[in-house]
């Protein structure tokens, strides 16, 4: 760990161009002829993840096809930084503007347009790249999101075709002994990088040797499924590695999958008695569960918190203020993951609040709905800090904003 008065952060995982076709709906006939079947078949499912060959495979034609079927003549509405892995860290640097936390992302990415892109959006961050390298023989990994903004409610949902490019080259061995020399280290959505996620426990094992704080935040781990359809799906090689990760971040489907289980409560008592340290699950616009058995945290009851009413009654009342979910669940990571640092600039691992660190994520996730993507593309440094802080204290107003949870 870090000695220094500067909180050292250090993500690695899934980064990638996002492109968002935000009106598409999941009812048009070009859309529901791509469906899937049986799980892992390789069709498209709302709110799930696919790889553009395993589409093609599952339709018999050519990604571009498929591609003009869905969207037509429409050009993409925006392009923007995504992944789990990348959007949680830039978000978390946003919050962390301020002086004594320093934000670092360890990946690799083609040398093309998308990368030029992708770091042109970046560089107006105060994310550190310096780790994040350019490789010629293989294209920046991508997503096509197909947004449909009336799916669900207010929220609507997103569907992605992803290309896995050049996380398919990215090792372990890349990670040197700086990312392990931090406070914190981060491992985002590995199920897209499978060197590292085969090799997820090592690594964890790796910085706890270190006296690192390990997070993990998942994503829909399609290979998994393709591979194994119905079955659980593998994060670490046994149950006992649960012990390696000190914050778990899901959303309800990767909860499921990951434990095996068809239901929030059942997911929700798996966790609880597996040796992680703390989990949090988001579920769309539905309560957030969260919980600690002691380690980093302060040990406390199953806990939910429903989403942000002001953001929900918002986006109600100003439709034109609406972006989109992308991101919602990479931010709500992000902010758990500035909520850390903040903590451990003021206490000792053991005594980190645990309900703080949930108010900062959902607030995050709440602004994400503001704009379209993943990434906020901020006026000025700090500007996004005042309007999730604004958000956040807005949501302690709520009546019942915590409460117990209790398992069926």
């Amino acid at each position: 760990m870090n000695s220094s008065d500067i909180i050292l952060i250090s993500g690695t995982g899934c980064a990638l161009g996002d492109y968002l076709y935000g009106q598409v709906s999941y009812k048009s006939q070009n859309f529901m002829k791509y469906l899937s079947e049986i799980p892992g078949d390789g069709g498209l499912s709302p709110g799930k993840l696919v790889f553009t060959e395993d589409l093609e495979a599952f339709s018999g034609k050519s990604y571009h096809e498929i591609l003009e079927e869905i969207v037509g003549n429409n050009p993409d509405t925006s392009f923007n930084a995504g992944g789990p892995s990348l959007v949680s860290l830039i978000h978390a640097s946003q919050l962390l503007s301020t002086t004594g936390h320093h934000v670092k992302f360890y990946g690799i990415a083609g040398d093309d347009q998308i990368s030029a892109d992708l770091f042109r959006i970046i560089g107006k961050t105060s994310l550190n790249t310096d780790n994040y390298h350019k490789f010629t023989s293989l294209p920046t990994p991508f997503t096509h999101v197909f947004s449909d903004p009336d799916y669900e409610r207010v929220a609507g949902e997103r569907t992605f075709l992803n290309n896995i490019g050049a996380a398919a080259g990215f090792t372990p061995e890349m990670l040197d002994n700086s990312f392990f020399e931090s406070d914190i280290v981060c491992f985002g959505g590995t199920a897209l990088v499978p060197n590292l996620h085969s090799n997820l426990s090592q690594l964890l094992l790796r910085g706890k040797k270190n006296n690192c704080i390990t997070v993990v935040n998942t994503v829909y781990d399609f290979p998994s499924e393709k591979r194994n359809p119905g079955k659980p799906w593998s994060l670490v090689k046994n149950i006992d590695d649960y012990e390696l990760i000190d914050v778990l971040i899901m959303d309800a489907e990767e909860a499921k999958k990951i434990s095996g289980t068809d239901n929030m409560h059942s997911a929700a008592k798996y966790f609880k008695t597996s040796k992680v340290s703390s989990f949090f699950i988001t579920d769309g616009t539905n309560d957030v569960v969260f919980y600690s058995g002691g380690g980093v945290f302060k040990k406390t009851d199953l806990l939910s918190a429903p989403v942000s009413e002001y953001v929900i009654d918002k986006l109600l009342a100003r439709p034109d203020m609406n972006g989109d979910t992308t991101g919602c669940g990479d931010n709500f990571a992000g902010g758990v993951i500035a909520s850390l640092s903040w903590q451990l600039k003021n206490f000792k691992p053991g005594h980190f609040d645990i309900v703080e660190a949930a108010t900062w994520g959902i607030a995050s996730g709440g602004f994400a709905c503001f704009y379209p993507g993943g990434v906020y593309p901020e006026k000025y440094p700090g500007e996004k800090l005042q309007q999730v802080r604004f958000i956040r204290e807005e949501f302690l107003k709520q009546k019942d904003c915590i409460k117990k949870w209790r398992l069926a």
